[in-house]
């Protein structure tokens, strides 16, 4: 008989995370564990991650949800429509139910990479801060040899952020450093395009989400006017309808989509956006949502199967102290997998 539980893991960032939204210190996590009761050793595991101010889910809605799942989940197995608004629920059930089915080893989708004989390009990512935090932080990515950085702006004064970004291109020239930028939806409709236009002079690959989520209109004006190619992130939030993504994606093209399964629903609901895109002649890349190594080798593993060989976002593993031990392991600007490094469930296991 199918058969689930769940505990919480509150995740403690080894430094202050700064964004838009504030400066985060810690966030929680669920773990969902289902098993067969016949064969109560092979568990699949699934994780439930949430940023607060930014997930439609709070603390409460996500543990009430995990709980009905824990009594039902033969129900949810057949039928997790009613999940449709609860992304994260929705990505650690699909998740657990995928590692069980392969065997509870936590390899969820086989491939060179979980082979160990390919990596994942991944960007370095820069914090919010002061600007002699984020020029500290720029330097230690570039030693540790990425060639990819993804900023996150917004949060500070708009002119010491130019500041920064030239300084960047004056030891960097495009062809030796991507930079991407990701605005969390900081900017006022009226001021982006000024703030957009003044960036353009430093090659900047992308901006992602310049102004809040739900502006449609403004949305695709911007991507129309804009010199930088946009990309949305926070504007895919909640939207679960076939219909609605793709008018979503058709009236305001931008450039890019950013797929967070944690935020968008999980691994089909992420395939169903990659059809539309491509259909639309839209780019798009792969991110975590600030997941324990749990959910990012899910989301790791689907990534390499989709063969996108952009950059993408996955460079997470090492922000918190408390994390799960895993065979994931960062050299230089890529993410890979190496078996012989074995899970470590000591910090949970009493609780699993």
């Amino acid at each position: 008989m199918l058969t689930a539980s769940y505990i919480k893991h509150e995740l403690r960032f080894l430094k202050p995370a700064g964004t838009s939204r504030g400066v985060l210190l810690s966030k929680p996590s669920w773990y969902l564990v289902v098993w067969d009761s016949e064969q109560p050793d092979v568990q699949g595991i699934g994780e439930c991650s949430i940023i607060p101010g930014l997930s439609p889910e709070d603390a409460t809605t996500v543990e009430s949800a995990l709980l009905d799942i824990c009594q039902n989940i033969v129900r949810y197995k057949e039928d997790n429509s009613k999940l449709n608004n609860l992304p994260s629920v929705a990505f650690a059930l699909e998740t657990a139910l995928l590692d069980l089915q392969a065997g509870g080893n936590r390899i969820l989708f086989p491939s060179a990479f979980t082979d160990g004989a390919e990596g994942l390009p991944i960007n370095g990512l820069i914090w919010m801060g002061t600007k002699e935090r984020m020029l500290e932080q720029i330097r230690n990515k570039i030693e540790a040899g990425f060639r990819v950085l993804k900023m996150k702006i917004g949060a500070i004064d708009f002119d010491d952020e130019l500041e920064i970004i030239k300084e960047i291109r004056r030891a960097y020239k495009p062809g030796d450093l991507e930079i991407r930028l990701d605005a969390n939806g900081a900017w006022e409709c009226d001021k982006a395009m000024d703030k957009l236009n003044r960036l353009s002079a430093f090659s900047i690959h992308s901006l992602e989400q310049p102004i809040r989520q739900g502006q449609i209109a403004e949305m695709a004006e911007i991507c129309i006017q804009s010199p930088i190619a946009i990309a949305l992130d926070e504007d895919l939030i909640g939207i679960s309808d076939l219909l609605e993504k793709k008018q979503l994606l058709q009236n305001v093209r931008p450039a890019y989509i950013i797929l967070k399964p944690s935020l968008i629903g999980g691994f089909k609901a992420g395939n169903e956006w990659i059809r539309i895109a491509e259909d639309n002649g839209i780019g798009w890349w792969i991110t975590s949502a600030l997941e324990s190594n749990i959910g990012l080798n899910a989301i790791a593993q689907w990534t390499a199967t989709l063969g996108n060989r952009m950059p993408q976002g996955l460079g997470t593993g090492s922000l918190y102290e408390n994390n799960i031990p895993s065979p994931l392991y960062v050299d230089k600007d890529s993410l890979y997998f190496r078996k012989s490094n074995h899970w470590d469930f000591s910090g949970i296991s009493e609780k699993l």
